[in-house]
């Protein structure tokens, strides 16, 4: 294909997965409110708790709802669209991937494809374990920190800045259970073995608590330890793969490794072969024997300087 037919086959898969998106977030916008409701679920239930240890009659209020403010006129109507694209994304997600797929699959080697299908089947149950991670995190992070407020200081959250805040986490914890993909990807193209990276243990266990520390939103310790330990658990994963994967393809093992010390090469095998008269071969002549070279001339007496160079040189 020249660059113009490939341009137009890219704009064609683009224009389908649009599509696709598009219906994707029509049909979430009908399922957006339960999704609400289930984000808001470990706030409210927090808030409820609250309210029953405060009553009087350890029961909750009469006419209680949880208590969500909206700053903005239009702020849940946003805080819906966001969502419904989002749901839009994850259902039109078997769609716009084979679109991307089959853009990309002709270029790619058998063995290669193979990987990819490797590669596509973990990247989802990874980033699904990563984000149901996450709300366990929020659940337990909220318990921590809405409970360090004093009895007379009243705890309401403002309903975009909460679903931003849970989502966010979600995403964080999706992305970052995709990093032993990248490991296996690295031990798959023969940048990296398995012994460096199992070498590496001391430095990755360091760099997942860090990152940790700086990808969670929440001052926990709970959601950083939590995510940093999982994060780690996952390397080792990869570690194990990348051992595996060098063994099946033979690698850290040098040439003569199933050899003997003293084993020597065995030449019982070999018979020499005469070197018969030279015959004519192809319709080609014998090659003739060498001439002799003829006698060097003797080298020229030099001359004196008189006789080299006139008065001016």
């Amino acid at each position: 294909m020249s660059l113009m037919e490939h341009l137009r086959e890219l704009r064609t898969r683009l224009f389908r997965a649009c599509i696709a998106i598009l219906v994707g977030t029509i049909v979430a916008w009908f399922i957006a409110e339960p999704v609400l409701n289930f984000i808001q679920q470990p706030y409210c239930d927090l808030m409820a708790s609250k309210a029953i240890q405060q009553s009087a009659n350890h029961a909750l209020p009469d006419g209680y709802k949880c208590p969500f403010v909206q700053l903005g006129v239009t702020d849940v109507l946003v805080l819906k669209l966001k969502l419904s694209l989002w749901l839009g994304l994850i259902l039109a997600g078997p769609i716009w991937l084979y679109q991307l797929w089959a853009f990309i699959a002709p270029g790619l080697h058998r063995h290669e494809r193979r990987w990819a299908y490797l590669f596509g089947g973990l990247a989802g149950p990874l980033f699904a374990a990563g984000a149901y991670l996450s709300f366990v995190v929020v659940s337990e992070g909220l318990i921590f920190l809405l409970n360090m407020t004093g009895p007379d200081i009243s705890t309401t959250l403002e309903i975009t800045r909460y679903v931003d805040f849970v989502t966010g986490m979600m995403l964080v914890f999706g992305l970052a259970f995709e990093f032993p993909l990248g490991v296996m990807l690295a031990n798959i193209a023969g940048i990296v073995t398995g012994r460096k990276l199992l070498g590496w243990w001391r430095f990755a266990v360091f760099t997942t608590f860090v990152f940790a520390a700086i990808a969670t939103p929440t001052a926990d310790p709970f959601g950083m330890t939590a995510l940093a330990l999982a994060l780690s658990a996952l390397y080792f994963a990869a570690v194990g793969f990348a051992l595996f994967n060098d063994r099946r393809r033979g690698r850290n093992r040098p040439t003569y490794a199933n050899l003997d010390d003293d084993e020597i090469s065995s030449l019982d095998d070999y018979v020499p072969e005469p070197v018969g008269a030279a015959t004519s071969v192809g319709g080609y002549d014998p090659i003739d024997a060498p001439t002799s070279v003829d006698a060097p001339t003797p080298v020229e007496r030099p001359r004196s300087l008189d006789s080299r160079y006139d008065d001016i040189t």
